[in-house]
């Protein structure tokens, strides 16, 4: 449940920045090349399920669920800063570790701005 306008902000904003790593996790699976002797669907799959678990929380901006969802995230943020690193700086691994940080830090943000008022 969203309790002011700024949460209603952060909230926007982790849509979009989930929306943006669900497509740079996809395109990365086919850009440069797939991965030769590997399923398409169960990379998807390995790739994508963990953070399509929190589709509902994130739209509908549910404290809890983005606690879950921060701490999958971090996983994600280490992997892609592992293959930024192996890549020397490939444009696929860089824009996931940014995107996976900003997504943890803006949903942190939400977080404080959406707590519930203390009676």
């Amino acid at each position: 449940m969203i309790k002011n306008e700024k949460a209603k902000t952060t909230a926007r904003i982790t849509i979009a920045l989930y929306l943006a790593v669900l497509a740079t996790l996809l395109l990365t699976t086919f850009y440069p090349a797939p991965v030769e002797g590997v399923s398409i669907p169960l990379m998807l799959t390995v790739k994508l399920l963990p953070l399509l678990a929190f589709a509902v929380p994130v739209f509908r901006g549910h404290n809890r669920g983005y606690i879950w969802m921060a701490f999958v995230v971090i996983f994600y943020f280490t992997q892609a800063v592992v293959s930024a690193w192996l890549s020397e700086g490939a444009p696929g691994p860089m824009i996931l570790t940014v995107l996976t940080f900003l997504m943890f830090t803006v949903a942190m943000v939400h977080l404080k701005v959406n707590r519930p008022v203390a009676n």
